[in-house]
Parts: C-alpha cells; structure tokens; sequence
C-alpha cells in the first residue's frame, strides 16, 4: 500500500470551511490518477449529559441536506492547533448555553476517509451548568433534550443520520451502559 505516490496537489478553491484540492497520484501498477482532496482543520464534539441522564441535543438547518436535523453539539476548530476538549467546550456554550468544568473524551473518527481529511474528536460532558447561547450571526439552534433510549431509536429509525452524533450516542450508550 506504500506505493501511492503524489505527484502533484493543486488548490482548486480555497472556502471558509474547506480548501478544495486535486491531486495526482502514482498508483502501484505505474499509472497515474487523479483524485479530490478536501482539506479541513479538524473539529469537536460533545455528548452533553444532564443530571437526569437525558443527553442534550441541538435541531439546526444543514444547507447541504435542504433541511433541519438533530446533532450532538459540534463545531470546527479556529486553528488546527486549538486543543480539542477547548473547543468542545466552546461549542457547548455557544450551541446550548450550558457550560462544564471538564469534558473526556470519547472517540475520535475521520467522517469521509475516501476524499477529506476532517477529523472529529467526540467528549462526554457532565456537570453541566444552564446560561444562555452565544450563536453566530448565521446559527438558529433549537436546544431539546432526550434520553439515550430514545435517541437510539431515532437512529435505527433513520430519524438521526449525522455520522458524528451516531458515533458518538453509540459509543456513549456502550461505555456508560447507558
């Protein structure tokens, strides 16, 4: 498998999110291809865990699928360097208003390992302290409340299919038996 070889990257488009690449690449048999690259910076996520186990969830718009849907909450790194559990923290506040002196973490996982490099690192948090979102000027974020049951149902139902908030309900579910 060592005997790709790139050749060549070129930014196509350089976005707010993501840069766009094309790259050419030396494949084992000697021939070349070309292959899509998106580059992104990595972000965070966070399992947040009410007192009474209920997790807390956030309903938003999602251009790219023309329609709103229910997501642990995310977000993207500032700069690739921020520290991750800083950021899950971050989008907590901002997202839900509530807040937590620590978070740990979950799991990590690559959301389209065949042509972008996005890496997301999923934290519990608990302990949690109620305020006030801080969104940005573009975010319109409904905060609601479910128990892991029930959030599991809406999974195989089809209901829930952002891959980082199936991960990471189902890699709560079963380290906390929950």
């Amino acid at each position: 498998m060592s005997d790709f070889i790139r050749l060549n990257r070129e930014l196509i488009a350089k976005g707010a999110i993501i840069d766009y690449y094309q790259d050419v690449m030396q494949i084992p048999n000697g021939n070349t291809a070309r292959w899509d690259f998106i580059e992104h910076k990595g972000a965070a996520a966070v399992v947040a865990v009410r007192e009474d186990g209920k997790l807390l969830m956030v309903r938003q718009y999602r251009n790219a699928l023309e329609r709103e849907t229910l997501e642990i909450p995310a977000g993207g790194l500032n700069e690739r360097t921020e520290p991750t559990d800083k950021a899950a923290m971050r989008e907590l506040s901002e997202e839900t208003g509530y807040t937590c002196e620590k978070v740990e973490l979950l799991t990590s996982i690559y959301t389209t390992v065949a042509f972008c490099n996005e890496k997301i690192d999923i934290y519990v948090a608990r302990d949690l302290k109620p305020g006030s979102q801080h969104l940005d000027e573009d975010e319109f974020i409904n905060v609601e409340a479910y128990s892991v049951a029930e959030l599991k149902q809406m999974i195989f139902d089809c209901k829930i299919q952002d891959s980082k908030t199936i991960c990471g309900i189902l890699a709560y579910a079963e380290k906390y038996g929950a």
